[in-house]
């Protein structure tokens, strides 16, 4: 209903309002004195009705969206917790999944391909381990997050700062319709909603809400995902942030959150070790594995000398399946052990 913002919302739900029961005088009377106008609300007691309710109802229906409310059961409890929770969000897909844990994977969209595999890997070992993965589908680090955990068959929750029926950037439509059918995407904004610049930043503070911590991979100095990191601190979320090389204009966001006391995350297990009371079962069995990925990655490590050596020669001498060998050698680069030259060549630093 136009003009009925969140503010508005909120002033009525004080009154004692519930949209499923008219408004009568005496919550008209305390909205006013809140400084509800009488022309919003009389818009609004003539707009919300029940034939209207069962309007919206049959149109979302026919639609294949479901509408979950603050009054309803099944809103993400983390949600809840946040300073302006969404008065509603409109979902496609798993809705039980916005209330299960979750690690926001964000990033810059103009991602180098140190970062790409940065998002994907971490993505991967996070959705392998149980955690729901969530992002905003942007371009660049989000979509390559989602896209790792796609690759694990993991739990994906992708928040818009569209309607959920509207596909932004375009060049996303195959991606948003494998995350609904994998998983889910949800908006606060009303179906058939554009993109426009102001509601991404708005949208922002549901990734990071509904998210146990919130993780960097890239960033610019003046980068939008650092707002995300600004709603992670205002809610007394973790966050952590992927180092980068000293000489990429992407890393100067990363670097500055690191020293900012941003967790510093080389591996999965630095963000594991932060939520030991929440871990899903398959990430406690991990930690027990922690030993043998070391040993794997000092048997990779000890094929990489001075001088370059090709990603073939690595493969060819190493026994472990060729997308081990991709994770172990983006392993060591975050680690600072060995680093990437061009033609998929590997020397240690």
């Amino acid at each position: 209903m136009k003009g009925a913002g969140w503010h508005t919302i909120d002033r009525l739900h004080r009154t004692g309002w519930v949209p499923s029961n008219p408004m009568s005088s005496a919550m008209m009377e305390a909205a006013r004195a809140m400084g509800v106008s009488q022309q919003r609300l009389d818009r609004i007691r003539e707009k919300c009705t029940p034939a209207f309710v069962r309007e919206v109802k049959v149109e979302l229906q026919r639609r294949e969206i479901r509408a979950v409310t603050l009054w309803d059961d099944d809103y993400p409890s983390l949600l809840r917790e946040i300073p302006q929770p969404p008065w509603v969000l409109y979902v496609k897909g798993d809705v039980s999944l916005l209330d299960s844990p979750g690690i926001a994977v964000v990033g810059t969209r103009k991602p180098t391909p140190y970062g790409r595999q940065a998002a994907r890997m971490l993505s991967e070992q996070l959705a392998g381990a149980g955690w729901v993965v969530v992002s905003g589908m942007a371009t660049g680090i989000d979509s390559e997050a989602h896209r790792g955990a796609l690759r694990q068959n993991g739990a994906i929750v992708a928040v818009l700062g569209t309607g959920v029926d509207v596909v932004y950037p375009r060049n996303n439509h195959s991606l948003y319709h494998e995350l609904i059918r994998h998983g889910a995407v949800c908006s606060e904004m009303p179906p058939g909603t554009g993109p426009h610049p102001g509601l991404f930043p708005q949208r922002n503070r549901i990734i990071s809400g509904l998210s146990y911590g919130t993780v960097v991979v890239e960033a610019a100095e003046r980068s939008g995902s650092l707002i995300i990191v600004d709603c992670s601190m205002e809610q007394g979320r973790e966050v952590f942030a992927v180092p980068g090389p000293i000489t990429s204009t992407q890393s100067p966001g990363t670097h500055r959150l690191i020293q900012e006391g941003a967790k510093c995350v080389r591996r999965v297990e630095d963000i594991w070790e932060e939520f030991t009371h929440l871990m899903p079962a398959p990430l406690l069995e991990s930690f027990g594995e922690a030993d043998s990925s070391l040993m794997v990655e000092e048997e990779v490590f000890a094929l990489i000398g001075i001088d370059p050596v090709s990603l073939e020669t690595v493969m060819n001498r190493c026994p472990i399946p060729a997308e081990a060998v991709h994770s172990v050698l983006l392993s060591l680069q975050l680690k600072r052990c060995i680093r990437q030259l061009p033609g998929m060549q590997f020397v240690r630093m």
